[in-house]
């Protein structure tokens, strides 16, 4: 028994070794620069990104803009408040209403950089518009931030790098490589028409960029356990996404004499019983990544367990499961959203529909998803795809590219302070149709961000903090001439 003993204890103590071996091996995979100042605070730049936030340019499901009027306005007002920038840029419309610019490089050798934003905006929930501090489309400046929908999903990415453009302009900046600026009109309702023509224009000149960058990431304070300082989150991979119909038929009847199960018990019984056998955790792609560049900075204890998934790799699972930001980086996610059924209060239902929306995670596809729903929702229960706009994941963008580095030091001239990791994006953006043109598409919009402020994404009270705009004018401003500006501003 003692030599048993001994021999559990060697077992423990070289287990521990390992453990602590591998937690103090990890290096840091940032990459650090020197701050480069920005310009003071502009008071201009926060109230041309207020006017731009007072035309409702909204897009709903299916239909494209309600009314084509707001977005003509817009892109009238962005001439007229950015003349450096359009005197130096090429500008076409696509497909109405979205925007592409050109701003030619003197190397028209070198493959071109591609920036990305989008210029539609979701609707305010009728009925809410009175919760707003200020009016959702006043472009109102107050208390240091400027308030309106669009302000951080993404009339405020559109502006930014058109400031940066105007400022570099000014300057007598000339880029080497070539600019793109694309601009889609319908991101919020999938890019079908706007990214999707834009994507095609490109693809047709044979256009090849070195990188695109859009929205998708951000800094975010206070949200990453075991690291004090702000960390910029830059999507390199995408979920996929599908709505999925459950419909259940009966015969109807009085509601005094039931049968066990109607219409609407059936459906509901599915949706339930999808919600209890959800698909499986696996932390994988993008979020492995993520931990890999994240660890390094982090705690002690922090850093023990992820240089170490080998063993605590199901521990992890269950924690970021047990919260829903966490539980979106390592499942499929399953969000019943949509229910219906019946006509009067006794009267059997005919028919009862639910839809349910699936965020699909890399090395899932939508073929597997709707499998997955075929064999949880059970018989009596007709499963079909609604609509047609359904994607599997998109590829990985390599996080130790040149082209994600110069990112990472970019992001280092203008905050210091910051980590820098990769990650995977639980929503969608306009950059899937973009994927055929490079192998580096990036997803981040250099605006400081905590969890108060993601829940005014696409909520009540959207605004941003004018030195935090400022920032992300700078970030800009020092990506293309990172990108774009010369021999000493390579890639390497």
């Amino acid at each position: 028994m003692k030599r048993i003993a001994k021999l559990a204890a060697a077992a423990l103590l070289l287990l521990l070794a390992v453990l602590v071996t591998k937690a103090l091996l990890l290096s840091s995979r940032q990459v650090r620069a020197t701050a480069v100042p920005g310009d003071p605070v502009d008071a201009n730049a926060a109230a041309r990104l207020a006017g731009a936030l007072r035309f409702a340019t909204i897009s709903q499901e299916g239909t494209g803009p309600v009314d084509p009027a707001p977005f003509l306005q817009l892109h009238r007002y962005l001439q007229d408040s950015f003349p450096r920038a359009h005197a130096v840029l090429t500008r076409e419309v696509v497909a109405g209403y979205s925007l592409l610019y050109t701003w030619p490089g003197t190397n028209p050798s070198l493959p071109p950089v591609l920036l990305m934003s989008h210029l539609d905006v979701v609707p305010v929930e009728t009925g809410t518009e009175g919760s707003w501090t200020q009016p959702p489309f006043g472009g109102v400046i107050a208390g240091g931030f400027v308030w309106g929908r669009g302000a951080l999903d993404d009339k405020v990415g559109v502006t930014a790098i058109l400031e940066a453009v105007e400022a570099l302009a000014a300057q007598g900046f000339r880029p080497e490589r070539t600019i793109y600026l694309a601009f889609g009109h319908d991101e919020e309702v999938g890019g079908l028409q706007g990214a999707h023509n834009l994507a095609a224009l490109l693809a047709q000149r044979g256009v090849h960029p070195l990188f695109l960058l859009d929205e998708g990431g951000a800094i975010v304070e206070g949200m990453v356990p075991g690291i004090d300082h702000p960390v910029a989150l830059i999507g390199t991979e995408e979920k996929g996404f599908v709505n999925v119909e459950l419909t259940a038929e009966a015969a109807g009847g009085h509601s005094s004499m039931p049968p066990p199960h109607t219409a609407i018990g059936a459906v509901a019984a599915a949706v339930q019983a999808l919600e209890e056998n959800q698909m499986p955790t696996r932390i994988t792609g993008a979020t492995r990544a993520s931990f890999a560049y994240l660890a390094p900075e982090m705690t002690f204890g922090q850093k023990l367990i992820l240089a170490n998934l080998w063993l605590f790799g199901p521990l992890a699972e269950r924690d970021f499961a047990s919260k829903p930001a966490g539980n979106a980086r390592i499942r499929t996610t399953t969000a019943a959203t949509l229910i219906s059924g019946g006509v009067k209060e006794n009267v059997l239902p005919l028919r009862a529909r639910a839809v349910v929306n699936f965020r699909i995670l890399p090395g899932d596809t939508v073929a597997g998803v709707l499998d997955h729903v075929r064999q949880i929702a059970g018989p009596g229960v007709k499963v079909a795809q609604q609509g047609t706009h359904a994607v599997d994941p998109s590829p990985e963008s390599d996080p130790a590219a040149a082209e994600f580095r110069l990112l990472q030091r970019t992001v280092s001239e203008v905050l210091p302070d910051a980590v820098t990791a990769p990650n995977l994006l639980s929503g969608g953006t306009d950059t899937r149709h973009y994927e055929s043109l490079t192998r580096n598409v990036y997803r981040f919009l250099p605006i400081r961000m905590t969890a108060e402020d993601l829940s005014r994404l696409h909520g009540t009270n959207e605004r941003v903090k004018i030195e935090d705009y400022a920032a992300a004018i700078h970030f800009y401003v020092c990506l293309v001439r990172n990108a774009a500006g010369g021999p000493r501003h390579s890639l390497s």
